[in-house]
């Protein structure tokens, strides 16, 4: 059983005056998936916080996927990205550009998403949108390839082509 952590990037959330809806809603997702949920957070939209907080999940805790939900917009606060690409050793684009292709299907505001994956160390992070639904779309979206990249991020040295 793998664990993962979910960070809620919202600084309306985390001052208690926006009920966070996203977190609990991947929360849900997850556990039913199979998932450990190890840590469960809402932190402001600050380069900062983000960044400490991604490195703490990964370096002292060794959660083995994080899930963010929210800060990938265009708005100036929106910021996860950046924390991210900060953070990881490994960019994952082709799960970025699946969660885009995905989207675009439901709304054309899909391409406006900057939203990445990578790796650090033995850790997957996965930037989703803020709103439940975009976040239960697109992590929805990745969960077939979670366990296969997971595994390989580990070291699986098994083949890939099945």
């Amino acid at each position: 059983m793998y664990t993962a952590a979910i960070v809620t990037i919202s600084d309306k959330g985390s001052e208690g005056k926006r009920e966070d809806l996203s977190g609990p809603e991947l929360k849900k997702i997850l556990s039913k998936a199979g998932y450990r949920i190890a840590a469960y957070t809402i932190i402001p939209d600050d380069l900062t916080v983000i960044v400490n907080t991604l490195v703490r999940l990964v370096d002292v805790e060794k959660t083995d996927m994080i899930v963010t939900t929210g800060g990938t917009g265009l708005s100036p606060r929106d910021v996860t990205p950046e924390a991210t690409a900060m953070v990881i050793e490994k960019e994952v684009p082709g799960m970025a550009e699946a969660m885009r292709a995905a989207s675009l299907q439901e709304t054309p505001h899909a391409m406006l998403s900057r939203a990445s994956a990578g790796i650090r160390k033995e850790t997957l992070i996965i930037n989703l949108p803020g709103s439940p639904k975009g976040a239960r779309e697109n992590l929805t979206t990745l969960l077939p390839a979670l366990p296969h990249a997971l595994a390989k991020i580990k070291g699986d040295p098994s083949e890939c082509a099945g």
